[in-house]
């Protein structure tokens, strides 16, 4: 159960380096050397934000209340045993209630008590045992009873929407400059070809995988240098799916965020020994190279689709990824539901 707000930028979780990382881009493509920041050691990475918080808050003491002013809104982790909804407001959450009757209603119709995933309790609570995205809707109590034994019968009705949430899928996202040849030349697809296959080779046992996003050639005016060629390289190494990858996961140690971990660490070791190695030689520089200090790293959130993230229309669960509503769809791997009229379900992907 989501409660909490917060913003979604957020930091990679604590390095833990793994491996050596010493790969070769081959002889053609050595980069050049130059002095280590003297600073930890360290090639300087940017842009960092906060470590996700944990999302499994689901309680089965949590209870959550009705208003008679406005539906509640109700964030149950897909899969998940739900809090108890309860069919009282906190006013009479704490009054003596006298032959009280509650009957529930979702989106399919009247909810019984011999329900096996939308269980309805002797004392009126509403409780999911394993809530799934087409779950997620309206769900509406009505409350009948008595003050007191003298006094007559009372109606309430109560409202609430549950929606479905899953944890966002993220990924690294990096960028790396290199001298490079002429931007007419083969030389540089070659390059970007090998560093691909050299990247990918360097985190495939932790069932990563890496992904081109752009690589431009620019000329750049230096300060003193004049003009040089410079590839401009942008990939994203992200977490492959358990369940397609071919090595399952089977203990804590290979949760997505762990394995990522490891993944950055590679890659930044892999950088900080193209300066290392490269930098004792004693010939001229070769002529693609990476420029040391350029390599920079951002944290990217992204749902899966039907899902997405809205801090303005989710304020409790700001960094969830919660169930696009009717009205709106998510087709592929990003953070927001778009409009759409035609939808009529929760959890839309096309928009039709």
């Amino acid at each position: 159960m989501c409660t909490q707000e917060g913003s979604q930028a957020r930091t990679p979780p604590a390095d833990h380096p793994s491996g050596s990382g010493g790969v070769s881009v081959g002889p053609s493509f050595r980069p050049a050397v130059r002095q280590l920041p003297a600073a930890g050691g360290r090639a300087p990475v940017g842009h960092l934000a906060r470590v996700p918080r944990g999302f499994r808050l689901t309680q089965d003491t949590l209870k959550i209340v009705g208003s008679t002013h406005f539906p509640v809104s109700v964030y149950v982790m897909l899969h998940q045993k739900s809090p108890h909804v309860l069919c009282v407001t906190q006013r009479l959450r704490n009054t003596e209630l006298v032959d009280p009757s509650f009957q529930w209603h979702g989106p399919k119709g009247k909810l019984v008590s011999e329900n096996t995933t939308a269980q309805v309790t002797s004392t009126g609570s509403l409780i999911f045992q394993s809530f799934e995205e087409t779950m997620s809707g309206v769900y509406t109590c009505f409350l009948e009873y008595k003050p007191t034994v003298e006094e007559p019968i009372k109606n309430l009705q109560l409202k609430y929407i549950v929606y479905a949430y899953r944890e966002p899928r993220f990924y690294y996202q990096f960028t790396a400059r290199y001298h490079a040849a002429p931007c007419n030349s083969i030389y540089n697809i070659s390059f970007e070809k090998k560093l691909l296959q050299i990247l990918s080779k360097l985190v495939l046992d932790l069932s990563c995988e890496i992904s081109l996003i752009k690589s431009e050639c620019h000329r750049v005016k230096m300060q003193r240098a004049g003009l040089q060629n410079e590839l401009f390289f942008t990939f994203s190494v992200a977490s492959i799916d358990t369940e397609k990858g071919s090595k399952p996961c089977t203990d804590h140690s290979c949760e997505a965020s762990k394995r990522l971990s490891k993944a950055k660490n590679l890659i930044e070791r892999f950088f900080i020994q193209q300066v290392e190695v490269l930098g004792k030689r004693a010939e001229p520089l070769p002529e693609i190279y990476y420029i040391e200090g350029t390599l920079q790293m951002v944290w990217v959130n992204r749902c899966f689709p039907g899902y997405g993230i809205n801090i303005l229309k989710h304020p409790k669960c700001p960094e969830c990824c919660v169930v696009c509503s009717p009205g709106s769809f998510n087709p592929r791997d990003g953070t927001h539901c778009l409009q759409c009229n035609n939808s009529v379900v929760y959890g839309a992907k096309t928009c039709m």
